[in-house]
């Protein structure tokens, strides 16, 4: 095609859509083919678990009742898995223990991350005294053996402080226990992610017009500095849900965690260690949930770490 003075024109292409940021990550994750494979499996399990009460109503089992008649069953059209020592269904337990071992990687993921945050940009933002003593803090924490700490704020006798056996026993209020056992002593790792974080933005030249012109430290923290923060955080909060499902387990397999009847994958793992050359199976199903499970939620955290970081394709090209 020519114009009118002679010169040839060229057809003009149409611009690409332009891609918001999240589309961008969420493109950059799709393309992380064992994170993409992760999620779709955490999903799965995430609604087998939830289908814990109505299969029990279908099939007419109470997962926590007891009857020695049927002890050590194999799979049937009633029991699909089994039953265990107690003559109690496996998968009814499985699908129960899911539920209990999910909520506290992920409440617990949620409260530590708040206690983190909250010391990391605290000691990041004001700086001077008060960032060294919340540093050190830190450090004293860290030097601390993680397990042992567990065991001895785990076998705490809350009776002893006034509180009735009834609510020391009670599922919500070991569940609630177990869920700030972990955030107060495992929130080190992202009270230091805020903080490096934090002390990069607080010198940026838009907080510092921000505070000449008269707006407060929580202003400049919730507009300026955890917005641009959150990346790293997300990253390190997606895996320390796998984590915390690996502490939960170890303490309930230890029995300073959530106890029986209450099933967890880890207290079921503790009741099964007697039983794994007689019936290894009741071994091998709760803790191979735990071990994919855990492997899972890595992977989708390597895959939000390859989307939200912009370094990770320059060093994928580079490898």
């Amino acid at each position: 095609m020519t114009d009118v003075s002679g010169h040839q024109e060229f057809p003009r292409m149409p611009l690409p859509a332009a891609q918001s940021i999240w589309q961008l990550r969420f493109d950059k994750f799709r393309s992380h083919r064992l994170a993409t494979l992760s999620l779709a499996f955490m999903a799965l399990l995430i609604v087998f678990c939830l289908l814990a009460w109505p299969l029990s109503l279908y099939l007419d089992i109470d997962p926590n009742k007891t009857n020695l008649l049927y002890r050590f069953q194999g799979p049937s059209s009633q029991h699909l898995l089994g039953t265990d020592d107690l003559g109690r269904d496996v998968l009814i337990r499985l699908m129960y223990g899911g539920q209990v071992s999910l909520a506290v990687g992920v409440f617990t993921t949620f409260l530590m991350s708040i206690i983190g945050i909250a010391i990391g940009v605290s000691a990041g933002f004001i700086g001077g005294r008060v960032d060294g003593f919340l540093m050190r803090v830190t450090d004293v924490l860290v030097a601390l053996p993680l397990i042992p700490l567990l065991i001895v704020l785990g076998s705490l006798d809350l009776t002893k402080l006034g509180m009735s056996n009834d609510q020391a026993a009670a599922p919500w209020f070991i569940f609630l226990r177990i869920v700030i056992i972990i955030s107060l002593v495992d929130w080190t790792t992202m009270a230091r992610i805020a903080r490096a974080g934090t002390i990069q933005m607080r010198d940026r030249d838009y907080v510092r017009a921000a505070q000449i012109s008269g707006a407060g430290r929580l202003y400049n923290v919730f507009i300026h500095v955890l917005p641009n923060i959150s990346t790293p955080i997300i990253v390190a909060a997606t895996l320390t849900i796998g984590r915390v499902i690996l502490l939960e387990s170890t303490l309930s397999f230890l029995g300073f965690g959530i106890v029986p009847p209450t099933p967890t994958w880890g207290n079921m793992l503790t009741n099964a260690q007697q039983l794994i050359t007689s019936a290894p199976l009741l071994a091998v199903y709760p803790g191979l949930l735990i071990f994919a499970t855990v492997m899972a939620v890595n992977f989708i955290g390597d895959g939000v770490r390859y989307a939200f970081d912009p370094r990770a394709e320059a060093e994928g090209k580079q490898d």
